[in-house]
């Protein structure tokens, strides 16, 4: 029997800018299963943010359902989601939204940290870590001694700290030269081969795309398979 880590159900979102509803969901529906990756692709403004954000429990639909590991996180209160997102998903960005007065081995603990983990066993693991991801040297530094792939790369580590089920990963290459860009999407397969964890990507680059499991399509609100990408 397959194992879902995300579900989306029926998923509707409306803004309202005056009197104009703005539809940027449409009805969603789609399974993330258990070490799967997928990337949703759109164009800018299609809407792909707004999804990646409620299923990590940063937004609440209009209508509909986001279900992690079987539960509507709808439903929940904002404590009650917060720790599901800490113990149950990882995040990762265009920007690595790194703290600059913590050094990179405090940066990746950080969710072991807040969720009261033991400092000295939290830092040991964001250590391996990044030791594992190729940053054994530079566990010291801050993110201002970082080049941009390192700092990516500390957001990486930070993102699977707690073992997630899932990482949502926001145009995690965006900001990046070509070759750090490829060097970090090499990463990211590898780790999802590794961890099995799943990743969810939203992204504008196909190339990246092609190398994700399965290829979903963003537009007009609604989501299309993209087979052959």
């Amino acid at each position: 029997m397959t194992e879902y880590v995300l579900q989306c159900r029926d998923l509707v979102k409306h803004y309202r800018q005056g009197p104009e509803k703005v539809e940027v969901l449409r009805g969603i529906n789609f399974d993330i299963a258990a070490g799967e990756r997928l990337a949703i692709i759109g164009q800018s403004g299609s809407g792909k943010t707004t999804l990646l954000n409620m299923l990590g429990g940063l937004d609440t639909p209009t209508s509909g359902s986001v279900l992690v590991k079987g539960q509507d996180i709808a439903s929940m209160s904002e404590s009650q989601r917060s720790r599901l997102r800490n113990a149950s998903q990882g995040f990762v960005y265009q920007f690595h939204h790194l703290l600059g007065e913590f050094s990179a081995v405090e940066n990746a603990a950080m969710p072991l940290l807040i969720g009261g983990r033991k400092r000295s066993d939290a830092l040991a693991r964001a250590g391996q870590l990044l030791s594992d991801l190729g940053l054994g040297a530079r566990l010291r530094h801050r993110p201002s001694e970082l080049s941009g792939g390192e700092r990516q790369r500390v957001a990486i580590a930070r993102a699977l700290a707690n073992r997630p089920d899932c990482v949502l990963m926001d145009e995690p290459t965006g900001n990046l030269d070509h070759e750090t860009a490829a060097t970090i999407e090499a990463l990211l397969v590898e780790l999802n081969e590794q961890f099995h964890t799943s990743v969810v990507m939203v992204t504008h680059d196909r190339e990246l795309a092609a190398k994700m499991g399965r290829v979903l399509t963003l537009e007009d609100g609604l989501m299309r398979d993209s087979a052959g990408l």
